[in-house]
């Protein structure tokens, strides 16, 4: 009898009035407690509607339900275990530890989004001449992507005023390593101050198989923009090694990195609605999806094509002759810009299909690096490799100096090395290491100049003295 008047004031107290009730405790402080879950231990934001069994003792439904399949599964014989007996949940009501309860979390306010305004956005010239603060030569290339940003945004802002709808133009960057095209659109998004994904195209594979999803190119520019979808649909993605993609000639098997990933990104190129997951960067079961419009996102690719001047050369070539005042067919070997002169049907030639091509309308050539841009380079962007060091050496109280022999012989080597503006950092890595390790051994060192001797391992750098500086300075 006794344990019968117990099951049924444990009906009573499990009876559905009671769920629910009671969802927090509040203690003297005043604060805001979860409750706990005494099997699991979870918190109620995690296990939903706890279910009150007594006075602080709650179970999340999960654990209730455990037990209860528990009981009918019949895999606990209590009348086969000697000393147990029923517990009054009552006697438990003090075991629940308090440092354990964490305070509810107040619902953040949200702060009232910001509309894209048309006059915040800068005008071409403006445009330019913030780039040129930062990157060197490339005149061309910054005047048109300049303009076509200009008018992407424009269209962003103005949206569907009227029947007259502006199409997207997204931009194709066409150069050489090193000339510039990922540092001019890190610039370029910069400025513009929205935020800014940039894919490798090598990694991407077709659905289904070992590598990253297209739609994870999505997911980098809505990490960027700190998980807004709104932010992210005004943002610009840069998607590199775009030459690696193309049709591979004179295959058997399935291409799954180069024409498949081309047709796949034809839909984010036009603008379409994509399930991407957020936070990571593929879908799984685990993960949340949302929905990204890339109507308004800006695609801007860009590739080295490497074997892309032989193809231009061999359309040139067609238009050769036999003869006197004939083209000869080496006229073009030694053309140094010769990717300007790049058309619609030598890409197609190099293995892009005609569709993805017709979706980037924008073509910019960046021109190969010579030796005087390499030098202004060195020297005059607000954030250059020289003025690096030299504030690196201010740190130290030294003047770093680099006549103009030492930086003529750092292009020249770069020149060598035919990686562009990469090989700047690399040959002043070089020359610098012992300069950085041996002018903090001695505090008496006032400045220290680079000369060409210096640079062709001819010679040392010229260093000048505390003492010395002082007495120039007087004089």
């Amino acid at each position: 009898m006794q344990d019968k008047d117990y099951l049924e004031n444990e009906n009573e107290n499990t009876t559905p009035d009671n769920v629910g009730q009671n969802t927090m405790d509040t203690k003297d402080d005043g604060q805001e407690y979860e409750r706990f879950c005494f099997l699991c231990r979870r918190p109620e934001s995690q296990t939903g509607k706890l279910i009150t069994l007594t006075d602080g003792i709650s179970v999340c439904p999960d654990c209730m339900q455990k037990t209860m399949d528990t009981i009918q599964n019949g895999n606990i014989d209590f009348s086969r275990l000697q000393g147990v007996n029923f517990l009054n949940l009552s006697d438990l009501q003090n075991m629940m530890p308090n440092q354990q309860q964490v305070k509810k979390k107040k619902p953040k306010k949200e702060e009232p989004r910001q509309e894209f305004d048309i006059r915040t956005i800068p005008a071409p010239h403006k445009l330019k001449a913030s780039l040129d603060e930062y990157v060197i030569g490339q005149a061309h290339a910054k005047k048109v992507i300049s303009v076509a940003v200009y008018n992407h945004y424009k269209r962003v802002a103005t949206g569907t005023q009227d029947d007259i709808e502006i199409e997207k133009s997204n931009i194709l960057l066409i150069g050489p390593t090193g000339s510039g095209k990922t540092y001019l659109v890190k610039t370029l998004a910069k400025l513009l101050d929205v935020p800014l994904a940039i894919a490798d195209a090598t990694s991407l594979t077709e659905a289904g198989y070992i590598g990253d999803d297209i739609e994870s190119v999505i997911s980098k520019l809505l990490a960027a923009a700190d998980n807004d979808v709104e932010k992210a649909e005004r943002g610009i993605v840069f998607i590199d090694e775009i030459d690696k993609i193309a049709k591979k000639k004179d295959t058997h098997h399935r291409d799954v990195s180069g024409e498949s990933v081309q047709q796949g990104l034809l839909k984010l190129l036009e603008g379409a609605e994509v399930e991407v997951p957020v936070g990571a960067s593929s879908k799984n079961a685990m993960v949340p999806l949302t929905t990204v419009n890339t109507r308004n996102i800006l695609f801007i690719c860009g590739g080295a094509f490497p074997d892309l001047e032989n193809v231009i050369k061999e359309r040139l070539n067609q238009k050769s002759s036999m003869g006197f005042q004939a083209d000869l067919k080496d006229k073009y070997d030694k053309e140094p810009n010769l990717l300007s002169k790049v058309t619609v049907e030598d890409l197609r030639n190099f293995g892009m299909i005609p569709e993805f091509l017709g979706r980037l309308p924008i073509i910019c050539t960046l021109s190969k690096l010579d030796k005087d841009m390499l030098v202004r380079i060195l020297k005059e962007p607000k954030n250059a490799i020289l003025k690096q060091y030299q504030k690196l050496l201010a740190l130290d109280e030294v003047d770093l100096q680099f006549n103009d022999g030492a930086l003529e012989a750092i292009a020249e080597e770069a020149l060598k090395r035919d990686t562009g503006a990469r090989a700047l950092r690399a040959i002043i890595e070089e020359f610098m290491l012992d300069i950085m390790y041996e002018v903090p051994k001695d505090d008496n060192i006032g400045r220290v100049t680079i000369t060409r001797e210096y640079i062709e391992h001819r010679g040392g750098p010229v260093i000048a003295m505390r003492g010395v500086l002082e007495l120039e300075q007087q004089d």
